[in-house]
């Protein structure tokens, strides 16, 4: 089977379309729990000014179908059709999310096969070019590359269409390489207690708006969750949390702006302690990466973790926006190497029509990428799919073999 129609039916099978349609009349009975719109905007007057919490206020503002108590649904195991549904959710918001990088990187594709009617070294070259400018990342691109040569020659393929099927089927293989599927996506829980996450990244990046969209999904599904405001430094940080907090109906520990972060974090892992929380997130401070205290504040951080919950953090988070490409992989390099990052969460994939920048970071750092921003509601956070990303990147190229066949 092809690699096209794998993709075509894991993701567009009609019982799919027809889970995705049953699943938005669930959200859309859903009774909101969030305060009304007059008192969401008052509440907020105090956190104009901030970057990140100007994208906060759209993402409360526009989202109003939390969940008033999902934990008793989430805990009953998943049917086939719930199953179905989830992926095709998912594929759906890939498709939707990655629309500029593939209109972008589709239209270029399409452009090259049309004027080569052989695969041959020139073809091969603009190839090059275009992957490269889709932020895929240099070295990942030659490896590709030279992989696509292999393979073309290795099937005997002459005729350029049908290399778009073999790039799609590449560009998966470069992401997980020889990982575990599993491996490379699920966050890391304990089983045994309580689990912490360290966000780390520097400001404007939408770090704290994703921890509280993080922590929706974990109370959707039955996880009792706490927050911890350590970013002291930025004006509005804490409040900005603490504002998510509420609408996710989480607790959230907060000490006074310019107070040492260890020690929210600290109170952070004592609260979730006694209040038997599954999960804590922890908040920090983004100042430049390149600054050595913003560093060095983590450092302590991470071994107050480390000391009071043994094996603790399960996750370092660095969370990276995806608009800014190449500045995204320095950011990624330094932050890497002072805190030692075990995931990437890409926010604003679907603002950039360069997303290959999630294939760089996985294959020159070799750290997963774990999350991704599709959207500005709160549950445009997902889970990252390799399979998902190549289906939304191709996803036009798939409707057309479809029709063709």
């Amino acid at each position: 089977m092809s690699f096209f129609k794998k993709l075509k039916e894991k993701f567009v099978q009609e019982p799919m379309e027809k889970a995705i349609e049953e699943s938005m009349e669930k959200e859309e009975e859903r009774e909101p729990v969030t305060p009304e719109p007059e008192e969401t905007a008052e509440e907020a007057e105090s956190l104009e000014g901030e970057t990140e919490v100007e994208e906060a206020e759209e993402d409360l503002g526009e989202e109003q179908d939390l969940p008033n108590d999902p934990g008793e649904e989430a805990q009953q195991p998943e049917s086939e059709e719930e199953t179905q549904s989830k992926e095709a959710n998912i594929a759906s918001k890939f498709k939707m999310g990655l629309t500029k990088t593939r209109n972008s990187f589709t239209s270029k594709i399409n452009d090259l096969v049309a004027r080569y009617r052989t695969v041959d070294e020139d073809f091969f070259e603009e190839l090059e070019e275009v992957l490269i400018s889709a932020d895929v990342g240099v070295n990942a691109v030659m490896e590709m590359i030279d992989e696509l040569e292999m393979e073309v020659k290795r099937r005997n393929i002459k005729d350029t269409h049908q290399v778009k099927e073999v790039i799609s089927e590449k560009l998966v293989e470069l992401y997980y390489g020889d990982e575990d599927k599993g491996a490379v996506e699920e966050l890391q829980t304990n089983a045994d207690g309580l689990t912490i996450y360290l966000f780390v990244g520097v400001n404007g990046v939408g770090k704290t708006t994703t921890i509280g969209k993080l922590a929706h999904q974990l109370k959707s599904e039955g996880k009792k969750v706490t927050l911890a405001a350590g970013d002291t430094f930025r004006a509005g940080a804490i409040d900005q949390l603490d504002e998510w907090g509420k609408r996710a109906g989480v607790h959230v520990i907060k000490h006074s702006e310019g107070s040492d972060p260890a020690a929210v974090i600290y109170d952070g892992i004592q609260s979730a302690k006694s209040k038997q929380a599954d999960v804590l997130i922890c908040d920090t401070a983004g100042r430049l990466q390149n600054k050595v205290n913003l560093m060095n504040e983590l450092s302590k951080v991470k071994r107050v973790i480390e000391r009071e919950v043994p094996g603790a953090p399960h996750e370092v988070l660095l969370v990276l926006d995806a608009t800014t490409g190449q500045n995204a992989m320095s950011q990624a390099k330094t932050f890497s190497e002072a805190t030692d990052v075990s995931g990437i969460v890409l926010t604003k994939l679907d603002g950039t029509a360069k997303g290959g920048i999630v294939l760089a970071i996985r294959n020159e750092l070799e750290i997963p990428v774990k999350l991704v921003g599709l959207g500005e509601k709160v549950s445009d956070l997902e889970t990252f799919d390799a399979h998902a990303f190549v289906y939304g990147l191709f996803a036009d190229m798939i409707e057309e073999q479809a029709e063709e066949e």
